[in-house]
């Protein structure tokens, strides 16, 4: 591959997922959860497996742990985590989903689902299928993190 192919893919892949993270975070807002920001949903997807400690939290967005813990004060303040005990290590607090941020969570499923749904009117379900198979194949564990 050439320079400046690989310039090219790059740029729109780039493109493609900052208009994903753009139709998600519309479509989370139109759906009522006002004061969210796209990188609380970045966020979002490291606490919906189980919660996290502000560490894990800031190594996952790839933030300072000062940064991660402004964060989940600004969620906690919203209504969206709580902090509770962590179950194995009493120095350490556990940030989970609350109620509302489950339901935000859903909310982007939601958006995710109608943002991806043209890709599949356009390039139809086989191509979708193996187009998915081909980014697991690139980036298999992710994370799923904001482009800082």
């Amino acid at each position: 591959m050439q320079n400046s192919d690989a310039l090219a893919l790059s740029a729109v892949l780039l493109a493609t997922a900052g208009e994903l993270t753009r139709r998600i975070h519309d479509g989370v807002v139109a759906r009522g959860f006002e004061g969210v920001r796209p990188m609380h949903g970045f966020a979002f997807t490291r606490l919906a497996a189980g919660g996290a400690t502000v560490t894990d939290l800031a190594v996952h967005l790839g933030v300072t742990k000062q940064a991660a813990s402004q964060v989940v004060d600004e969620l906690v303040r919203k209504g969206y985590v709580e902090r509770r005990p962590h179950p194995g290590d009493a120095r350490a607090r556990l940030v989970v989903l609350t109620e509302r941020g489950w339901a935000c969570t859903r909310a982007a499923e939601e958006a995710a689902a109608d943002a991806v749904r043209p890709w599949a009117d356009a390039l139809g379900e086989e191509e979708i299928r193996a187009l998915h198979g081909c980014l697991l194949r690139i980036a298999p564990n992710g994370p799923v993190r904001p482009a800082w």
